[in-house]
């Protein structure tokens, strides 16, 4: 089959939420994603010769001329709509990113027809807080959570986000207004680099495991989350999900395996 005909979905939305971040919706062509739980991600993928965005630079390896560039994303959108939404930031040297970058409405691309992964609330407990924190895109599945059945729970839920600058925070504005209306529900953002606010910034800009260690969070959902109430996700940069593991360890947190559960769940990319 020629490379191009692989391509299954087509882009139904594309906004540039900043220079380097993209949300997309992706709709199958003549298929159905199968159901799949908030906090799973699946593969997308591109033929090598689609052209790349005009901010990319030299790629840092070239791709195989005979097969598709596939990477996984998380899914931001809820398990219940028919169109599959993607938080992506744009990797300048990269092989799928700046092909992602160049898509306009109407283009087509590959999909997985199975969404994966262990990254995800159904085991947890419905009176567990919850503790969201994410770097970056880190944030995507997360919405998939809050857009379907998380903000149902009885435990409290706080998201913790972190990115270089504010137009860089994802999904702010939803997250803010969710904050208003449901009250078990919190939205922390810090960004490290307010020199650059063209308008200033008036919010948090310290690093997130120095956000946990000053008892922010503690003060914020009425508790200090320990392994018996709380619940703690990690996505995105590996250093901050290392970090924030190191503090969580010496409260008594462990990792969640399969056969071993855990109250960290952690997905680095």
């Amino acid at each position: 089959m020629d490379l191009k005909e692989q391509l299954n979905c087509v882009i139904t939305q594309s906004v540039q939420v900043s220079p380097i971040m993209k949300i997309i919706k992706v709709k199958p062509d003549g298929w159905k994603l199968p159901n799949f739980e908030a906090g799973q991600f699946v593969a997308l993928g591109l033929t090598p010769d689609a052209t790349r965005c005009s901010t990319a630079t030299d790629e840092f390896e070239p791709p195989k001329s005979d097969k598709l560039i596939r990477r996984a994303y998380s899914i931001a959108s809820s398990s219940n709509e028919d169109a599959i939404e993607f938080y992506i930031t744009l990797v300048h040297s990269g092989q799928l990113t700046p092909r992602i970058f160049d898509l306009n409405i109407g283009d087509k691309i590959w999909m997985g027809k199975k969404a994966v992964g262990m990254f995800t609330l159904d085991q947890i407990p419905e009176d567990k807080n919850i503790i969201l924190i994410a770097t970056g895109t880190g944030v995507a599945p997360y919405m998939s959570m809050l857009r379907s059945n998380a903000l149902k729970r009885t435990g409290k839920i706080l998201v913790l986000h972190g990115a270089a600058n504010s137009w860089d925070l994802g999904y702010s504005s939803e997250l803010k207004l969710l904050a208003n209306i449901f009250g078990d529900f919190y939205y922390h953002p810090t960004i490290t680099e307010p020199s650059k606010e063209p308008s200033g910034w008036n919010g948090d800009t310290r690093f997130i495991g120095d956000i946990w260690e000053s008892g922010l969070v503690d003060e914020t959902i009425g508790l200090k989350p320990l392994p018996d109430n709380s619940d703690v996700f990690l996505c995105g940069n590996p250093k901050m999900v290392d970090g924030m593991k190191e503090l969580l360890y010496v409260d008594g947190f462990k990792d969640h395996k399969k056969r071993e559960p855990g109250q960290i769940h952690a997905e680095e990319f």
